[in-house]
């Protein structure tokens, strides 16, 4: 970092002007890191010379926090002018042209309602993200039975399970042990991941829900319970799994918007794992469905 051309001509600058000068250094291998480098002129007067005091403050994670945020909001409004855009265009046709037209005002309502529906499962969405993220570091203070929070879920889903044709098939789910956890946080992780299921596999196909005990967590350490959500989908191609948490990141835009995902779902799900200490695994190939494993500890 030192040795950078522009951070020798700014201490270049220092020692013969006397004034203090500052730089921003990006190192780029082997991980990208930046520095914020400060100079300052200092008298050594038992050197009988003039010297310099350098300062280098890494700023990688300021920046990355920075990017991440403006990266949300600019999401954010483009997920919310989308459906907007089109409620207000229908809005003027429905008070213009198609004001006489019954069939059209039907076809038109039935499209707001949908946009309207996408536009509050966002928000349901950003609300959820918000409040899970501000309990993140506090661990759970109660015991739930995972099992039964399964099989509730299942129950939930059962409908729309059905209009595509998916059977749910379950193992495990006797005798596993109660963990620490929050209920409600609990089941909308597994509503998250059923529901991913059953919208992205296999139309006709099964999605398997296995769940058993295990000695060690990946990661962590520790005993734990593993939940394992498999569907019988598309997969997904190695370059999109690292990014399949990520806050809006899909691997098939058009086709997640038309199913009724906000690209916030995984995100939800990585955090409620991450305040219940686990680890979130995810495994998936082209052509052979994909697999979400949870490891949540049983103490």
């Amino acid at each position: 970092c030192l040795h950078h051309p522009a951070v020798l001509d700014a201490l270049a600058a220092t020692l013969e002007g006397g004034r203090a000068g500052a730089v921003r250094r990006e190192i780029k291998a082997p991980v990208r890191r930046v520095f914020d480098v400060h100079i300052a002129p200092l008298e050594l007067e038992e050197l009988g010379g003039q010297g310099a005091f350098i300062l280098l403050r890494e700023v990688t994670a300021t920046l990355e926090a920075e990017r991440m945020r403006a990266d949300f909001v600019a999401n954010v409004s483009h997920e919310l002018r989308s459906p907007l855009a089109s409620l207000t265009g229908f809005i003027e046709t429905l008070q213009g042209p198609a004001s006489g037209d019954v069939e059209a005002q039907k076809r038109f309502l039935a499209i707001m309602q949908a946009e309207a529906e996408r536009m509050r499962r966002l928000i349901d969405d950003l609300l959820a993200l918000s409040a899970i993220e501000t309990e993140e570091f506090i661990a759970p203070g109660r015991t739930v039975d995972i099992a039964q929070i399964v099989r509730s879920v299942i129950e939930s889903l059962a409908m729309k399970a059905k209009r595509r044709g998916v059977t749910i098939e379950t193992s495990g789910l006797e005798g596993l042990p109660s963990i620490p956890g929050d209920a409600d946080q609990l089941t909308q992780t597994m509503v998250n991941l059923v529901e991913n299921a059953i919208k992205y596999g296999r139309q006709g196909g099964t999605v398997r829900i296995e769940t058993a005990p295990v000695e060690r967590m990946p990661g962590r350490g520790g005993p734990a319970v593993r939940i394992t959500v498999a569907d019988e989908g598309e997969g997904i191609a190695p370059e999109h799994l690292p990014r399949l948490t990520e806050r809006f990141y899909r691997v098939d835009k058009g086709r997640s918007r038309s199913l009724g995902g906000t690209g916030l779902g995984l995100a939800i799900v990585k955090h409620i794992v991450n305040r219940h200490r686990g680890h979130l695994a995810i495994a998936s190939r082209p052509g052979e469905g994909s697999t979400f494993t949870i490891y949540l500890p049983t103490a």
